[in-house]
């Protein structure tokens, strides 16, 4: 990857390519390379790794991947502006990368490398981070580690607290549930704002989703509809929001009077399970 290594900078591509970070796309860029190495080695690439990075930018990520070994990325990349300032990164990269100009929302990630050889690394855009969690996550309901090895995001903190937060904490939601039903959840470290260009107003962490086997076959749609009930009243009883389901609470001996953030990911799939 020595023609990776000698590209211009970040700073330089951003400047040369008038490359500002735009917030309606929640951009901000990452330019310090042994930051972006560090988050490529959370994946533990692998040779046969087919990676996936959604959201580019100017490539501090993308070459930190490539540096740590990726030999098969897809960068899927939104921005046009930022598709041109990439054209270096691709021409060096050779046949170790694929840039695709899409709409990762829209996009079936699936489409790309193989069943069981897929791992996501990606600094998400703030505005469509969780969208995007939730998308994978069924595609992981749907075909567990075949569909991808393991998922390596930087999201705002709290995005990765909610993920990997327990029943109990302030923070535990529909969005804990749903990842930790089908995730392990382990956030790697904290990112400073000043790591980014430019800065923004929090701090940023790194959180890897490794799936988990189930031994469930409970419907997505099922387990979204249960907690959105619990949690979009959060503060009230679960006699009350999940009062359709009080036989069931009772059959499984949960409390009542509990709230919603003092259920389990298991009491959820129990309930869920007792739906069928």
């Amino acid at each position: 990857m020595n023609a990776v290594s000698n590209l211009p900078s970040l700073k330089d591509i951003i400047r040369d390519n008038d490359l500002r970070a735009t917030k309606a796309l929640g951009q901000n860029f990452l330019c310090d390379l042994n930051l972006t190495r560090k988050i490529a080695r959370q994946a533990d690439i692998q040779p046969n790794d087919h990676i996936i990075e959604i959201g580019p930018g100017p490539g501090g990520l993308t070459r930190g991947i490539l540096l740590e070994g990726g030999q098969s990325l897809t960068a899927i990349e939104f921005d046009e502006r930022a598709v041109k300032a990439l054209q270096s990164l691709n021409d060096a990269a050779g046949s170790a990368m694929t840039l695709i100009h899409g709409d990762a929302l829209k996009d079936n990630l699936l489409n790309y490398g193989a069943d069981g050889n897929r791992k996501i690394i990606a600094n998400l855009p703030y505005n469509i981070a969780t969208p995007l969690i939730v998308q994978w996550l069924k595609d992981i309901h749907g075909s567990g580690d075949q569909a991808y090895q393991s998922i390596t995001i930087m999201v705002q903190k709290e995005v990765a607290q909610r993920m990997s937060a327990v029943h109990g904490d302030k923070l535990y939601g529909r969005l804990s549930v749903l990842v930790q039903w089908l995730c392990d959840a382990r956030v790697c470290f904290d990112v400073p704002p000043s790591a980014f260009v430019p800065p923004p107003k929090v701090t940023s962490s790194i959180i890897q989703l490794i799936p988990k086997k189930r031994d469930d076959d409970i419907d997505f749609a099922t387990i979204e509809k249960i907690t959105e009930m619990a949690f979009g009243q959060r503060r009230k009883m679960i006699r009350q929001t999940l009062k359709p389901h009080l036989d069931i609470l009772k059959t499984l001996g949960i409390d009542e009077t509990l709230r919603a953030e003092n259920l389990s990911v298991s009491d959820y799939v129990a309930i869920a399970t007792s739906k069928k």
